[in-house]
């Protein structure tokens, strides 16, 4: 299991990559700008796709970094 506080898992067939923040489900990525909404609604507030990417170390990608987004 991560420690990391936002885990973004593996792109599933649709393309699509769960994303958990502190455990907890908050939607499911089709991009960088929806990974980018989801931490601005669990309160990282100023956060856009190119942060996103720049962090990439703070997030746990698991099955590909932020570039990965096809199975």
């Amino acid at each position: 299991m991560s420690t990391a506080r936002v885990v973004v898992h593996p792109p599933a067939e649709n393309g699509g990559r769960r994303v958990l923040v502190d455990g907890v489900p908050i939607g499911t990525a089709f991009s960088l700008h929806d990974v980018a909404v989801f931490l601005e609604r669990a309160g990282l507030e100023g956060w856009d796709e190119l942060d996103v990417a720049k962090h990439a170390e703070l997030i746990d990608w698991q099955g590909g970094g932020p570039e990965t987004w096809e199975r």
